[in-house]
C-alpha cells in the first residue's frame, strides 16, 4: 500500500515574505505578489484586511468548528477564541500558525484551518495513525 504524507512546513524567508505581503500560497498562485506590500496587494484585491491581526481584534479562526469523517460522523468538536486558543473535544491543545493557516494536533490527528476565509475546502484533518482524513466545517 502506498501512503502519501502532507507536509506544511515552508522556508522561513518565504513565510516571512508571505506574512509581509499579506499573501497565502494559494493567493500567490492567483497573482498576489509576495514582493509587494500588504497595502499594494490589498489594493489589487488579494488581501482580506479583516483577517489582519492589526486591523481586527478577531481571529479568522475564532468560533466553533466541526471535524467530520467522509461518512458524516463527528471526529471532533473544536472551539477557538479570538486569541487562537484551541480546545478540541474539551481539551486545550497547542496551536501553531503556519503557511497562512492554523495547525494543531490532538493524539495522532492533525487539524489545519486556512487563514484566508475566502479559500474554500482547505480546512482539513488527518489521522496519521489510521491514514484517514476529512473536512472541517465552521458551525
Amino acid at each position: 500500500m502506498l501512503f502519501t504524507s502532507t507536509t506544511w512546513a515552508i522556508n522561513k524567508d518565504y513565510r516571512h515574505k508571505l506574512e509581509q505581503s499579506g499573501c497565502t500560497q494559494v493567493s500567490e498562485a492567483q497573482g498576489c505578489d509576495i514582493n509587494k506590500s500588504k497595502a499594494e496587494n490589498a489594493k489589487a484585491g488579494f488581501v482580506n484586511e479583516s483577517s489582519d491581526t492589526t486591523a481586527s481584534a478577531t481571529s479568522p479562526y475564532a468560533g466553533k468548528w466541526l471535524a467530520l469523517s467522509d461518512s458524516g460522523d463527528t471526529v471532533a468538536n473544536i472551539s477557538i477564541d479570538k486569541n487562537d486558543k484551541v480546545i478540541v473535544n474539551g481539551k486545550s491543545v497547542h496551536a501553531t500558525k503556519t503557511d497562512g493557516g492554523l495547525q494543531f494536533k490532538q493524539g495522532m490527528v492533525i487539524y489545519t484551518l486556512q487563514g484566508d476565509r475566502r479559500v474554500k475546502g482547505e480546512d482539513v484533518w488527518r489521522d496519521t495513525d489510521a491514514g484517514t482524513q476529512g473536512k472541517i466545517f465552521k458551525k
